[in-house]
């Protein structure tokens, strides 16, 4: 990941092959067939997975795919039903922003968050431009469905295209306008305590889809599920209007730190203002 974003032959071989989409397309393919499953029990071993979470045994997949996209069982990741909690979208690594306005320390210097291409809708930029956002970045080795943070009535969501860069730390850190200029999905959520909360689900290198899985219009509960990723790492970032959210202090101050809080789906990420 240093060679392809710190070093000038890297970032060629980025631009010629890794951040376009058949790139993508072809490695996720490769995911697909019957004989990826060989793949599933080394990561299971490399990475300490508890198959005990999981809806199929280990044997039961029918390819890389579809044991990365696996289905947990009910209750394995519980959801905060304080009222009032907000929870994290997805397994992951996140940073939470108290306002988008002002990131001064966490990007490399001269950095800006441009929500403005982010979700390229002026209005909503200017509903939403000094409002709360986490950001949420998955690795291979995560539990790749994501859920909403929550409940409401959510939009259709909207296609904004682009090429397929990473979202390591690496990558972000030297450069955050990869999270704008990447392949993504927007969907706005209607809630009754929290105004209008922007959801964005974002691919990354190796990502050939995003999968929604939701019905548009139809009132969802918070954790319900709203889609998955396939192959790869990816992200998200979560919107909320100004002043309509405190961010979870541990999330803030590790954000504070340039580092990443751990959380699971479920487990608290803000409380309503």
């Amino acid at each position: 990941m240093r060679f392809i974003y710190g070093t000038p032959p890297g970032r060629l071989a980025l631009e010629w092959v890794a951040k376009h989409a058949w790139f993508s397309a072809w490695y996720g393919a490769r995911m697909d067939t019957p004989a990826s499953c060989e793949r599933i029990a080394p990561f299971l071993a490399e990475y300490g997975l508890d198959p005990a979470e999981f809806v199929k045994r280990p044997g039961e997949f029918t390819s890389f795919n579809d044991f990365f996209i696996r289905a947990l069982k009910p209750g394995a990741r519980p959801v905060d039903v304080a009222p009032g909690a907000v929870v994290f979208p997805a397994d992951g690594r996140h940073l939470g922003l108290q306002d988008i306005s002002r990131v001064d320390g966490i990007f490399v210097k001269g950095q800006r968050f441009d929500l403005a291409t982010l979700v390229g809708d002026a209005p909503l930029v200017e509903r939403f431009r000094e409002g709360a956002a986490v950001m949420s970045r998955l690795c291979p080795v995560d539990y790749h469905r994501f859920h909403f943070p929550a409940a409401g009535v959510p939009g259709a969501p909207r296609l904004i295209n682009g090429p397929l860069y990473s979202v390591s730390p690496i990558a972000l850190r030297r450069n955050v306008a990869y999270l704008w200029q990447n392949k993504r999905m927007l969907t706005q959520l209607e809630t009754p305590d929290l105004g209008r909360v922007l959801l964005l689900e974002i691919g990354a290198t190796n990502v050939g889809s995003i999968v929604e899985t939701f019905e548009p219009g139809k009132p969802v509960t918070k954790g319900a599920e709203k889609g998955h990723f396939r192959f790869g790492g990816s992200s998200m970032v979560t919107i909320f209007e100004r002043g309509r959210v405190k961010l979870a202090e541990d999330l803030i101050e590790q954000t504070a730190r340039s580092r990443e809080l751990y959380a699971h789906i479920g487990s608290r990420m803000a409380v309503r203002a």
